[in-house]
């Protein structure tokens, strides 16, 4: 198809032809219909290679078909990121994380090799040691480079379950220390808080275990259970911190029904006991059918009204987001997940020479603040953010200016790529693809 459209005259840009509607992120592409189509259907797990403990998959293999085939053969990858139809596409050219992040880093940084399909129609394998360059620049380019067509993931042993330790924990300074103090533990195989109110939150950690104690194993994937960030709340309720066992499954995929809690605001008595047992195993709606079916009143509606924002800031910093989350927003529960950025080339990296300890805030809901209004509130955040060093996620509505941009992301190796392997007659620049002020 690239090679066609070479032939061609190489008259518009290429994407791929997933429709928007498809893909889990709450934008839909308008330059879908501008730019011409590249079909990309594969969507298979290649191969399992348990010597080399590395599993080579296609773009549109999903995180819950992945785990699926993965788990019976006691694999698991490193980082699972949280739904079930994330793809191995989607989380390399844009980013993905999950509460493992905080030893393996961001899913790319479980990622072995890519193979790409470039401009000129040309097949290219890169890794951290051929064709590097490319390597690095890959995560959080959009697509803007190549088409991915494989890639090459790290796998470990899996485990049973995941015994989970559950600590509320009051007042803002208190939860950002313990938060940071369980975040450098590397004996944690998983660290996690939910913040219900600027000064209350539950932390939890987790290991990875064979064994269980039967009384104390809870399935909390099976459909009548309550909503995980629900059931998470009574520790802090009760005022109690707690252990259990989860299915290894069910852990990696907790925040899947609820969609971490935005089903509450899609269907607000969906936590309620009659309908989890009569009606649970419906939910959640697929995200792709909510944005299918949802009109464009609707749409404009809920970019007004509601917030879904992932922010990576330092860990250092974290108290002072927080504030400025509640500040600015008012959005609760706020997800917190640490991880490690390790100083590799490439649009992400942290300010010194060293890896650094960051976390990513999750903002998902309804904003609380009286004077919310969705371009001057989320300009005023992403300002403050760039301002600490930290970076959005590319999946959400992002209204920075150009040079706004590439203060917060760095460029360099990204336009040296793009204009070595004559990226811009093929490919949108990244800015222009997922950008507000762009796309209007």
């Amino acid at each position: 198809q690239v090679r066609e459209w070479k032939d061609e005259g190489s008259k518009r840009y290429m994407c791929t032809g997933r429709p928007g509607w498809l893909t889990v992120s709450l934008r839909v592409g308008k330059y879908k219909k501008i730019h011409k189509n590249i079909m990309i259907n594969l969507m298979d797990v290649l191969e399992v290679d348990s010597e080399r403990q590395v599993v080579r998959v296609e773009p549109l293999v999903t995180m819950g078909q992945l785990t699926a085939h993965l788990n019976p053969m006691g694999w698991t990858i490193p980082v699972v990121p949280e739904l079930d139809d994330l793809t191995v596409g989607g989380l390399i050219m844009g980013t993905g994380i999950e509460s493992s992040s905080h030893i393996y880093g961001l899913f790319q940084h479980t990622c072995v090799a890519y193979e790409l399909v470039l401009a000129d129609g040309s097949l290219v394998r890169c890794s951290p040691t051929e064709n590097s360059d490319l390597f690095y620049a890959v995560p959080w380019s959009c697509g803007t480079l190549g088409f991915l067509v494989a890639a090459e993931i790290k796998m470990i042993p899996a485990k049973k379950y995941v015994k989970i330790h559950y600590q509320p924990v009051r007042g803002l300074q208190k939860i950002c220390e313990r938060f940071a103090e369980e975040s450098k533990k590397k004996e944690n195989s998983f660290v996690e808080g939910i913040v219900y109110s600027l000064e209350e939150a539950v932390i939890m950690t987790g290991v990875l275990t064979d064994e269980a104690e039967q009384s104390k194993i809870n399935r909390i994937g099976n459909y009548y259970k309550p909503w995980f960030f629900k059931h998470v709340e009574k520790y802090l309720k009760a005022d109690r911190t707690g252990t259990e066992y989860i299915p290894s499954r069910h852990y990696y995929h907790r925040h899947t029904r609820s969609i971490f809690w935005e089903l509450q605001d899609i269907i607000p008595f969906g936590n309620n006991p009659v309908f989890r047992y009569l009606f649970g195993w419906m939910v959640p709606p697929k995200i792709s059918l909510l944005k299918l079916t949802q009109g464009e009143a609707i749409r404009k509606l809920y970019e007004q009204h509601h917030v879904v924002q992932d922010m990576l800031v330092p860990m250092k910093s974290l108290e002072k987001s927080i504030q400025t989350f509640h500040n600015d927003l008012n959005v609760y529960p706020l997800w917190l997940c640490p991880f490690i950025l390790p100083n590799n080339p490439g649009m992400v990296h942290p300010k010194g020479d060293e890896a650094e300890l960051y976390v990513d805030i999750g903002a998902y809901g309804e904003p609380k603040r009286k004077q919310f209004e969705a371009r001057a509130s989320m300009r005023q955040m992403e300002k403050f953010v760039r301002s600490v060093h930290g970076f959005q996620m590319l999946y959400a509505d992002c209204y920075m200016t150009r040079e706004e941009f590439w203060d917060m992301f760095d460029g360099s190796l990204y336009h040296k790529l793009r204009e070595q392997m004559n990226c811009k007659d093929a490919f949108p620049e990244v800015y222009d693809k997922i950008c507000k002020a762009a796309r209007h």
